[in-house]
């Protein structure tokens, strides 16, 4: 072969190579349906919980609440699908039946719902105008259908497969096209049950033969998604909590088949062979059901926007209940919070700086301008810049042209062919110098970075590892606006008010009448003494930007300062009662359940009520799910004045209030009969009284 031919031969060789590398890549691994992108880019949307034990005041309802409860005067969905629409979410999931098996629509199946409730004289429908109410809206409705079911006669057997199957039907052939289905995992359980009052039990794996009911939601509703708790692998998967984050390393990938373990849910499978991302759901309130004692625990822009960037930015989407009041309206203190969480979210995200600059990258796949660094600025979903196959470590730099302020990091992989990055690091160019502000892992559909304000000329990603050859569709720089949070109050044992917040700087205002603080009301010095019932109110304010925080609540009962926890020879028990439930106890594991704890008040108390926080911890140990309450004057004859279970919360652990007829005493002695590991280990973060 002469030097020509070889040429030749070397130029033929070079043009097919890059001829090869300007096609698109193949996909990697599994990769989103089109139903799945459709949900993927709704990003955000709501749910509306409401049923008859928003009329109890309970957490979960037992079966037995009378229909005639249910009499929203003033239910207006679309109300509801106002706010959601201020608050920029895209559609709506109404509980159409929760655990109890109350019917928010007129089931031809049961007489258990609306047809006979005197709400509308028993001809309303609130699934119907729900659906009317999105349609009108421009939002996209979804059900939840609760697969347990408290009332129904048949729970257990196999003909209750059949009724549940019937409901299901009716709610996605009569209300229009439905872009979700929730299946909650709570199974089982003590009842009504038609009148038996007992316990039963199921196998949730077996029980519900999902495939067949999969099947129906397919050919009722093709372009729908199900979402599964209950032992079955849907087309999404939950993350493993209810407080409104799921993990910085988030994979949307699981195994089609097999157990699911709580690191998978939280973290998805890096390998995994199917498709299954990640919903993260949480309440606007602490509970998902209205409780009046929650209005003052709504939360705040700040805390909202901490959700949004734990959940969307993660490569999630978001689920935000909103509590439905007893009269049929989201609560005023709900829709201020979730309007101003709309407009923050607007507000941060509105000027992206990084559009219409100048962009290149240490490597374009075939030096092709199809997949040119450009593409990850041009506001287009549907090109990305590509890297050439054998490249897994690459970088993109954003020339801003001048110096430029900023605290936001976004990006997207063009995930139709597979999410692929590993990690990844964020620089700034600043007075000629390049320093890392950010870094990270899994990106996937959206992954948003926060860092301190920094000013600078140049921003570069670099992408350091990577399953496959990387895919950006979007790079984003952002400005956000800063918030200052709420902030926390806490008493401890001896009646001393504290008022702090993670913010650096701000001044604290409070009152102890109840009334609304100003920048005008006592400024916070220092821990202040308190006695007996107080309503505490403060706010952050920033004397820099004359800025303040809303105003967080806390309303404490009787001071316990004389109160002693009897018959216990551990000092570190005290944290049951210092005020702070970051600290926590736990019983001796020797201690076989059921376990006393007995606490004296000092003196005797009006007694109506008490309340029980558990461990916060991830793993925190010893959740109480049943219990007794039980009174004393003389610590010798004790009197049962309460028992039942803590409903949803092992994946709720907040506060639990339970209330009871008015009594007389000096002690209480709290009974944990079960924690939700089935073992003997007790938790206690705080345990509480309320009085008359």
């Amino acid at each position: 072969m002469n030097l020509k031919q070889l040429s030749t031969l070397l130029l033929t060789l070079w043009i097919s190579s890059s001829f090869a590398q300007t096609k698109a890549p193949s996909a990697f691994g599994p990769v989103p349906t089109e139903n799945q992108m459709v949900w993927q880019n709704m990003e955000s949307y709501a749910f509306v919980h409401f049923s008859l034990n928003t009329y109890t005041d309970q957490s979960w309802g037992f079966g037995n609440e009378d229909v005639k409860l249910f009499n929203p005067q003033q239910a207006d969905c679309r109300q509801w699908a106002r706010i959601c629409k201020e608050a920029g979410l895209k559609g709506i999931i109404i509980t159409a039946k929760h655990h109890c098996g109350f019917c928010l629509w007129p089931s031809k199946y049961t007489e258990y719902s609306v047809k006979n409730a005197p709400w509308k004289e028993g001809k309303g429908d609130m699934v119907r105008e729900m659906a009317d109410a999105c349609k009108e809206y421009g939002l996209k409705l979804g059900i939840y259908l609760s697969p347990w079911d408290r009332n129904s006669a048949d729970y257990g057997k196999p003909e209750y497969i059949t009724y549940f199957r019937n409901q299901l039907t009716e709610l996605l052939t009569n209300y229009g096209p439905v872009f979700e289905v929730w299946f909650d995992g709570a199974n089982g359980g003590n009842g009504y049950y038609g009148g038996a009052n007992e316990t039963r039990t199921i196998d949730r794996t077996t029980y519900y033969d999902w495939e067949n009911t999969y099947e129906l939601i397919r050919k009722l509703q093709p372009n729908c998604l199900i979402w599964n708790d209950g032992g079955d692998r849907g087309d999404l998967r939950w993350v493993g909590t209810e407080a409104g984050y799921v993990g910085e390393t988030n994979w949307s990938l699981l195994n089609a088949t097999g157990d699911v373990e709580w690191g998978m849910l939280h973290f998805g499978l890096e390998n995994g062979n199917a498709w299954v991302p990640a919903e993260v759901n949480t309440s606007i309130r602490p509970e998902w059901f209205y409780h009046p004692s929650e209005d003052t625990k709504v939360k705040t822009v700040p805390q909202l926007m901490d959700l949004y960037y734990n959940s969307i930015g993660r490569n999630g989407t978001m689920l935000l209940n909103f509590p439905i009041m007893p009269n049929g309206l989201i609560h005023p203190n709900d829709e201020k919070a979730a309007q101003e969480f709309g407009k923050a979210v607007k507000e941060t995200f509105s000027v992206n700086l990084a559009a219409k600059k100048r962009a290149k990258a240490s490597n374009v796949r075939g030096n092709a301008k199809a997949f040119g660094a450009d593409k990850a600025i041009d506001k287009s979903q549907d090109t990305y810049w590509a890297t050439d196959d054998a490249v897994s470590n690459a970088s993109l730099t954003i020339d801003l042209g001048k110096p430029t302020l900023f605290n936001r990091f976004l990006a997207q992989e063009y995930i139709r062919l597979g999410q692929r990055v590993k990690a990844f690091t964020v620089e700034a160019f600043v007075a000629g110098k390049w320093q890392e502000v950010a870094k990270g892992t899994t990106i996937g559909y959206k992954r948003i970075l926060r860092f301190p304000s920094v000013r600078a000329t140049q921003l570069r990603l670099t992408i350091t590892d990577s399953k496959s050859c990387p895919l950006l569709s979007n790079v984003g720089i952002y400005n956000a606006p800063s918030f200052l949070n709420a902030p926390l109050i806490i008493r401890n044992q001896s009646g001393e008010v504290s008022i702090a917040t993670d913010d650096i700087g701000p001044l604290f205002y409070y009152t102890l009448d109840g009334s609304e603080p100003t920048p005008q009301s006592t400024k916070y010095d220092g821990p202040v003494q308190t006695e007996g019932k107080v309503t505490v109110k403060a706010i952050a304010y920033d004397p820099g930007t004359r800025k303040s925080s809303l105003a967080r609540t806390e309303e404490f009962d009787i001071c316990r300062k004389e109160w002693k926890i009897v018959g216990i020879n551990d000092e570190k028990s005290q944290a049951i009662l210092d005020g702070n439930t970051a600290t926590t106890w736990h019983q001796s594991r020797d201690k076989k359940m059921p376990v006393d704890l007995i606490i004296d008040l000092g003196k005797e108390q009006n007694l109506c009520g008490f309340r029980y926080f558990p461990d916060q911890g991830m793993w925190g140990p010893g959740i109480i799910t049943h219990y007794q309450l039980s009174v004393s004057a003389d610590n010798t004859a004790w009197t049962l004045v309460s028992e039942g279970e803590f409903s949803n919360i092992k994946n709720n652990p907040l506060w639990q209030i339970k209330k009871f007829a008015p009594v007389k005493a000096r002690y209480i002695k709290f009974t944990a009969l079960k924690n939700t590991e089935g073992n003997d280990t007790t938790g206690y973060a705080e345990v509480d009284v309320l009085t008359n």
